[in-house]
């Protein structure tokens, strides 16, 4: 900001000053795009927006040119798409039984699908295209049920009362909705528990899976994946338990230590698959980061290991770098982000947005993630409906059911500044972010198509001027403070 008082030497630094910063700086509140190539046409890289204080919410800024690279006064990001990383299945969130309903029981099916335009549309919303489903009843349902509940006492080893009926009221039918819109989709299937009649403790709740039910409850999986694509929805993964370690809730869980999982995997679910010829990938774990050692062990038994896609992950406990951890003892093996939540907990846009990129997006990518997964894709008002889990979560999406008014929340802008440009069969390449810019985070994509991808989040409190090279292009940029951009080029 201009001093109020100064000398004559104050005005030619000032002079100087502005000469050397091209364009300057217009304040917090108007994003100068500081570009040292003074043609007034040429080819443009385009720029998406957020702001931490909601001026700007996915807001298309225009383009910054892009020029022959030449010596910059601004810190320099180089990227070279030919060293590439891990490929990108997509971003998105749960289609919990909760969001099912919501969709299917509280939304006319014009407002619906104004709705799915904005989380599917890859031109007219956010192009989400990765979801996860639950196999049977969530925290998020609205009632326990698996796919083949039992009177106490009773069994069906061969399930031939295996149903999908509670999921053909809202889910599948949502789901074909969405497939109809948008079917570049990837989907997982994950279960919060096995039937009750095959558990320890004859409970949904709690308990561990019989052994002797172990082969059954593998064609368990088989069935579901065999009947949901029978029905137009492909699971491409699932994961044999969710939360595996977290076993004492009051909704549908199950423990299944890491030793458990490998002679699952290894002697009964893998064999199934194969048998079967699914296609459909396994993948270990899907617990918080606080924890290495499981998927590690498992994925040194080279008979399961061979079955195993990789191991996925969430962000109640422990750190982002969990992921390369787990990486660097198997790098033939995917990671993949699975779950958090946002809440009442956390209720300022900024802070969640910086954290969201942080550690959930920019972070899991830097981390060898193929995709990243918020919670719940929509909950009502009062943060449901709910089964017995959390009392205060926050869907990507919150449906006021007795207005019909639609709130996009941060999660929603959070993965749209990835899923509506960075598209499935993406690949991470090599980005070098000098010291200089230690308050920014940056990731780089290359598309199927060609097209190059940035994202960058201002984490700190001060505009940011940079320069990005990448091949015979070169472009600058300045981002207000507590923001996300992401910008496109060809």
């Amino acid at each position: 900001m201009r001093p109020k008082t100064y000398t004559l030497m104050n005005t030619l630094f000032f002079l100087l000053i502005l000469s050397l910063s091209a364009a300057g700086c217009k304040g917090k509140d108007n994003p100068v795009h500081s570009d040292p190539d003074p043609a007034p046409t040429g080819p443009k890289a385009d720029v998406w927006l957020t702001r931490g204080d909601k001026s700007a919410m996915l807001s298309p800024q225009g383009g910054v040119r892009i020029i022959t690279p030449s010596t910059t006064n601004w810190p320099l990001i180089k990227i070279d798409t030919s060293t590439r990383f891990q490929s990108v299945d997509g971003y998105g969130a749960a289609l919990t039984g909760s969001s099912a309903w919501l969709l299917n029981r509280r939304m006319n099916l014009a407002d619906r699908q104004k709705l799915l335009v904005s989380l599917f549309d890859t031109t007219n919303g956010i192009g989400i295209s990765y979801l996860r489903l639950t196999m049977g009843a969530s925290d998020f349902s609205t009632g326990d049920f698996t796919y083949n509940d039992l009177p106490s006492g009773e069994t069906d080893y061969l399930l031939e009362g295996f149903s999908l009926s509670r999921d053909l009221e809202d889910v599948v039918p949502m789901m074909s909705e969405i497939l109809a819109m948008n079917d570049n989709l990837t989907i997982m299937g994950s279960p919060w528990s096995a039937p009750a009649w095959m558990k320890t403790n004859g409970s949904l709740k709690g308990g561990k899976l019989k052994t002797e039910c172990y082969d059954t409850y593998a064609l368990y999986f088989v069935k579901y994946i065999q009947e949901m694509k029978a029905l137009g929805i492909p699971v491409s993964s699932i994961t044999p338990q969710n939360e595996p370690l977290y076993f004492t809730a009051a909704y549908p869980c199950m423990e299944m230590q890491a030793s458990e999982q490998l002679q699952f995997i290894k002697n009964h679910l893998g064999p199934a698959f194969d048998q079967a010829g699914l296609e459909t990938e396994i993948i270990i774990y899907d617990h918080n980061w606080d924890i290495t050692d499981y998927s590690i062990s498992i994925l040194n038994d080279p008979d399961a290991r061979q079955y195993i896609a990789g191991s996925a992950f969430h962000a109640y406990g422990g750190n982002v770098s969990a992921m390369t951890t787990v990486r660097n003892a198997h790098p033939d093996k995917g990671l993949y982000f699975t779950e958090i939540s946002g809440g009442q907990w956390a209720v300022d846009f900024e802070s969640n947005l910086m954290w969201y990129m942080s550690n959930i997006f920019i972070g899991t990518a830097l981390n060898w993630s193929k995709n990243a997964l918020m919670w719940n894709l929509i909950l009502d008002q009062n943060h449901g409906p709910r089964n017995n889990g959390c009392q205060d979560c926050r869907g990507v999406v919150t449906l006021n059911t007795v207005t019909g008014q639609v709130t996009f929340n941060e999660e929603y802008y959070a993965i749209g500044h990835f899923s509506k440009f960075i598209r499935p069969g993406a690949q991470r390449v090599s980005l070098i972010q000098p010291q200089s810019l230690l308050d920014i985070g940056a990731v780089s994509f290359i598309n199927p198509d060609g097209t190059k991808v940035l994202v960058v989040a201002n984490y700190g409190s001060q505009m940011r001027t940079f320069s990005v090279v990448q091949g015979e292009k070169q472009f600058s940029y300045s981002i207000t403070a507590k923001s996300v951009a992401t910008i496109k080029w060809n």
